[in-house]
């Protein structure tokens, strides 16, 4: 009986143990591959992908948005202002829970 479970967890452990490996030797063939080594496809999009970042931070912003899109922006962060009763709209809302106050019963 004693026997029977230690091969079942052996059977469990080599499962595990071979799972990992493949995932990770696929993860790190994914990691290890070079930018020269990526198809045309990849290295346009990529291209692109830094491309743009570098302009969106030199606008400081969207790109090519221009006024009609902030003025677009303006009336949409009006309405959601008034949704929800101002505030910046901007940053994350600060949460603040208290624990509740426990009473205690008498039996």
């Amino acid at each position: 009986m004693a026997l029977h479970g230690l091969l079942q967890l052996s059977s469990m452990l080599r499962s595990a143990v071979s799972q990992t490996l493949r995932r990770n030797i696929g993860f790190s063939a994914v990691v290890m591959n070079k930018a020269k080594e990526l198809d045309p496809v990849q290295k346009m999009f990529l291209d692109k992908i830094r491309d743009y970042n570098t302009k969106s931070k030199a606008a400081g912003g969207i790109v090519d948005g221009g006024p009609a899109y902030q003025k677009l922006m303006g009336e949409e962060v009006s309405k959601l202002e008034r949704l929800y009763g101002g505030g910046d709209l901007t940053k994350f809302p600060d949460f603040k829970f208290q624990d509740p106050k426990l009473v205690e019963v008498a039996k």
